[in-house]
């Protein structure tokens, strides 16, 4: 599993195995969130073993399903509150990670610590494409201003 820092306390990554979760504890990290719905792919875990696997490795465990084309502000607002409020750093995982860092710089535009047009940017500094948040952004948050520190 390859980790990639997002922000401090904040790292995405694509599926891990039952060793990889069982170690994350000893990295450091204090909650697991799983991005991906069940049953999204043949040989998923799902998100009840990953349960079983992250409390039996001492870690929280917070289940937050997303497709990518039907995010909606509920569930970036409930990524964002997860993340605040867990008790140490956070991996938060999906398939790849993309979606995991989409919630994050969603949350992050729609609250007015980044900017728009740093999106795809701060995306391909970390191997990522941001394209369908930007996508989003047009979609569903057209009144986000571009201005670093503007609000929605």
């Amino acid at each position: 599993m390859i980790r990639t820092e997002i922000a401090p306390g904040l790292t995405v990554a694509g599926q891990p195995n039952g060793e990889d979760i069982a170690g994350l504890a000893a990295a450091g990290y204090a909650l697991l969130i799983n991005n991906r719905p069940d049953g999204e792919e043949a040989g998923q875990p799902g998100s009840e073993a990953e349960r079983e696997s992250a409390e039996a490795a001492g870690l929280a465990y917070r289940h937050l399903p997303v497709t990518g084309a039907t995010i909606t502000r509920a569930e970036i607002e409930n990524f964002r509150d997860a993340v605040a409020g867990a008790s140490g750093p956070v991996l938060a995982h999906c398939r790849s990670g993309t979606r995991s860092l989409t919630l994050w710089v969603l949350g992050e535009v729609l609250a007015g610590r980044m900017r728009r047009a740093d999106v795809l940017p701060f995306g391909a500094a970390r191997g990522f494409d941001l394209t369908g948040a930007v996508g989003w952004l047009n979609a569903h948050a057209p009144e986000t201003d571009d201005r670093p520190g503007a609000s929605a």
